[in-house]
């Protein structure tokens, strides 16, 4: 499978628990901080959740 790269681009303070636990479950701890995973329905599913706090670089 592909892979693909996720970059955390907004902080985490303020947001909902489940926000949190996603952005945990990712990987992702700091700003700027770029994870890479395999490209399956269920990370592009985190991905769409916090959508607003990562970016998908290619």
């Amino acid at each position: 499978m592909s892979t693909i790269k996720i970059k955390q681009v907004r902080s985490r303070i303020r947001r909902p628990k489940n926000q949190k636990l996603t952005l945990d479950a990712l990987g992702l701890k700091k700003l700027n901080q770029v994870v890479e995973h395999e490209d399956t329905p269920q990370i592009r599913g985190m991905v769409a959740k916090v959508s607003h706090l990562v970016e998908v670089v290619e």
